[in-house]
């Protein structure tokens, strides 16, 4: 017996994008229609377990993901979109489709955060990519407040292992999060800014929005 919430067969996709495209303007449009209609079928369906957008921002583009949980995935403007698709697809699920209007809440707070006007944010977040040590220490990052900083043996000693600096380190430099889980706000011992995924250009320039570079 074949399962209606999963039967997406060449035949019925294809007379569902006709259709679709006989409704709508030819030219430049017919592409638009034909994205718009795979994904609004897949989304009724039930077939998009990850959206994902490419979302502006002051320091470049960023990859945007989220599964019905929450934000899983957000990548850096020197990040390939592709790999990240990629990881999300072999760690999470491969139903993963662009659907920007899925994600119109994470993007409002991102640039309400980037523009000063954010301090917290408030959208729910998926862990779906981390475990162990690396999932511990990044909810000790999730909690550190805007304004304020730890040194990476501050957040092994927190996540349970105060010995673990090197592993914090580690579990920053490969969240996948950034920004709503804030690695951003943890330093080495010197209180230097050092590496961050985004360039130390990026991690300086976001300290200085809030308040937080030592002086």
């Amino acid at each position: 017996m074949t399962n209606r919430k999963t039967d997406m067969t060449p035949d019925s996709t294809t007379r569902a994008l006709a259709d679709a495209l006989t409704r709508r303007a030819p030219g430049d449009d017919r592409l638009a229609a034909v994205n718009a209609a795979l994904l609004e079928r897949a989304e009724n369906e039930g077939l998009v377990d990850i959206a994902y957008a490419q979302v502006d921002s002051p320091y470049g583009e960023l990859f945007l993901a989220a599964t019905s949980r929450g934000v899983v995935a957000l990548g850096l403007p020197n990040r390939p979109a592709d790999d990240m698709v990629q990881r999300l697809a072999a760690e999470v699920s491969p139903r993963i489709m662009e659907a920007p209007a899925r994600l119109d809440a994470p993007r409002r707070e991102l640039d309400a955060y980037f523009e000063g006007k954010l301090r917290d944010f408030s959208v729910p977040v998926d862990w779906s990519l981390t475990r162990g040590f690396t999932d511990r220490a990044l909810h000790v990052v999730a909690g550190i407040p805007y304004g304020r900083t730890l040194s990476y043996t501050e957040v092994a000693d927190r996540a349970g292992n105060r010995k673990a600096a090197r592993a914090a380190g580690t579990a920053c430099a490969t969240n996948p999060i950034p920004l709503i889980v804030p690695c951003h706000r943890v330093l080495p011992a010197s209180g230097i800014p050092g590496n961050y995924g985004g360039g130390p250009e990026m991690k300086r320039s976001l300290l200085e929005l809030e308040g937080s570079l030592p002086g």
